[in-house]
């Protein structure tokens, strides 16, 4: 039984794992991207996380890709209406920051490659200090009153810009921010615990964590004497070489062998039941890849168990 959770202060419900696209069009061609994309929906979930940029950093790649394969996918299947969309402006090589026209022009152009008329969580990808959030918001309304966009969404900003968005929001009655996206997992816990968590809890704020798997070290399949072929092998690998790392590890593998289950069910578990997080991000290359991730709906934690990750993790 799938069992969707409401977005914030938004009228979205989503499923408990956002579908990361940021390996359409790099390590997942269009194949195989709808196969993980089909698998994904079958199993009940309906939140897919992509972003303009993905994937310029790939050789002969100018950007837009995921979006383009996920608008492939939506045609293809007739499922629009079904599906929650979230996408991000602001790194696409082709439209560069987040002025105003930027952020405007951007969306045009996502919109385009999605072949729909409306994205519904629409993000600013990385914060830009230099632009004021007057600017940067009233862009972002400016899109909402259009019907481009139903809800916005920041990702990789700071408590004190994303502050004053929210009381430039509240103060002029224009779209508010409804979702984090911020950098948070069992050996990252810095880069969200604290200010902007407690602005988040306060503001009723929904976060979507990115690098839900620490690039694939909390699957457990990266450890210490063992070579695994990946593009994300040493970002991964880091952590088998840190006290924290090796304690989380032996932490999940005690609970995954508890539950049956793989040890990413559990790391995704623990995140998605932490103070304001609803849908953990996490990509899968392949079908097979992707059992382990949606597991995390029918996978629920003990009080004791959720203790244990979150002291080894500390």
């Amino acid at each position: 039984m799938t069992s969707l959770r409401k977005l914030g202060t938004s009228d979205l419900e989503v499923f408990p794992l956002s579908l990361g696209g940021n390996v359409f069009g790099w390590t997942a061609d269009e194949t195989q991207s709808f196969a993980v994309l089909d698998a994904y929906a079958a199993a009940g979930g309906n939140f897919i996380d992509t972003a303009d940029s993905y994937s310029a950093w790939a050789e002969g790649n100018a950007g837009g890709e995921s979006e383009t394969i996920i608008g492939n996918w939506l045609k293809a299947r007739g499922n629009r209406a079904d599906v929650v969309i979230a996408t991000k402006a602001s790194q696409h090589p082709d439209f560069q920051g987040l002025t105003a026209a930027n952020i405007k022009a951007a969306a045009d152009a996502s919109l385009r490659r999605l072949g729909t008329d409306h994205i519904d969580l629409y993000y600013t990808h990385f914060d830009k200090p230099d632009v004021p959030v007057e600017e940067i918001i009233g862009a972002l309304d400016e899109l909402v009153k259009a019907g481009k966009v139903r809800h916005i969404a920041a990702s990789n900003i700071s408590a004190e810009r994303l502050a004053a968005s929210l009381a430039f929001s509240d103060r002029e009655g224009v779209a508010r921010y409804v979702a984090l996206q911020p950098h948070y997992n069992l050996v990252s816990r810095d880069t969200y615990e604290g200010d902007l968590q407690n602005l988040a809890e306060r503001e009723g704020l929904a976060a979507v964590p990115y690098f839900a798997l620490a690039s694939g070290f909390l699957t457990g399949k990266y450890r210490t004497g063992t070579t695994v072929r990946s593009r994300r092998a040493e970002g991964a690998a880091k952590h088998t070489e840190t006290e924290r790392g090796r304690k989380v590890l032996a932490a999940l593998d005690e609970i995954a062998a508890a539950h049956e289950a793989p040890v990413a069910t559990v790391a995704l578990s623990w995140l998605a039941s932490q103070p304001t997080v609803t849908a953990p991000i996490a990509s899968a290359r392949t079908v097979e890849q992707l059992a382990a991730l949606v597991g995390v709906d029918e996978l629920m934690l003990t009080e004791e168990e959720t203790e244990s990750l979150t002291q080894a993790s500390s």
